[in-house]
């Protein structure tokens, strides 16, 4: 295991998401690997360091006096009051404001979380030399052995006459859920493509990331979320998920 490979389990490691086996190759390398044992160690720091009692501030008392001091000198009593509730009404409006934003930014690190473990998810089929349950180029073998294992049908395209070989599939797990994962070749690489039910999704058009040096193109179609994950060049992975969405369609 190199340094990119362990770098990318770290997190899992902490989180205690490694099998056996992959627990032990990550551990035996930050063993030897100072570098990656420093790492390691500011992720568990990190993580100890986020407590609820150290994300909690609590405003001094001059905060008041502070705040009273800009309010205008004719608002007293009654009519200070009623300041200070439209002060506290503006407040809640700005609170309502920023938990959309807030909605938004969990959206944004949900996505990236489960960009992650796709990537993850494909190298492990890599290292532990997994790549499928099902080995068949034949798109009738390996689309039946879903059957009963998922809720939804996975699409099944063979594209070995469009240059992208189909080496058959197998079950894996994303978001701690069971994916299917179709496998294919392009020269000598490999491309994964998971597929997990997207329910009330519309059809979302494909993105192109990249993550940890392997490049990532994601869809949402008819009722699945898919991700085409690879090391090949993006315009070569564009060019599999056009293909495979012209071949859906047909």
């Amino acid at each position: 295991m190199n340094c990119e490979e362990a770098s990318l389990l770290l997190h899992a490691l902490i989180d205690g998401e490694l099998d056996a086996g992959h627990a032990r190759d990550v551990e035996a390398h930050i063993a030897i690997c100072p570098n990656c044992a420093a790492q390691l160690r500011e992720f568990q720091e990190f993580r100890n360091g986020m407590t609820p009692a150290s994300l909690r501030y609590t405003a001094p008392m001059s905060l008041r006096s502070r705040i009273e001091g800009k309010l205008p000198a004719r608002a007293a009593g009654t009519n200070r009051r009623s300041v200070i509730k439209g002060f506290a009404v503006g407040a809640t409006a700005s609170a309502l404001a920023a938990s959309g934003v807030l909605v938004m930014v969990m959206r944004s690190d949900d996505e990236q979380r489960i960009l992650g473990e796709v990537v993850s998810a494909h190298l492990r089929s890599l290292q532990a030399q997994h790549l499928t349950d099902v080995q068949s180029s034949d798109q009738h073998t390996v689309k039946p052995w879903f059957n009963g294992k998922l809720d939804v049908a996975p699409p099944v395209i063979d594209l070995t006459a469009l240059g992208f070989t189909l080496l058959g599939g197998r079950l894996d797990y994303v978001d701690a859920k069971p994916v299917a994962a179709i496998v294919y070749r392009r020269r000598v690489h490999v491309i994964n493509l998971f597929c997990a039910p997207a329910p009330g999704s519309s059809k979302r058009g494909a993105a192109m990331e990249s993550l940890y040096g392997f490049n990532v193109r994601r869809w949402t179609e008819n009722g699945l979320n898919l991700w085409a994950v690879s090391d090949i060049n993006a315009d070569e992975l564009t060019e599999f998920g056009d293909k495979f969405e012209a071949a859906l369609r047909q």
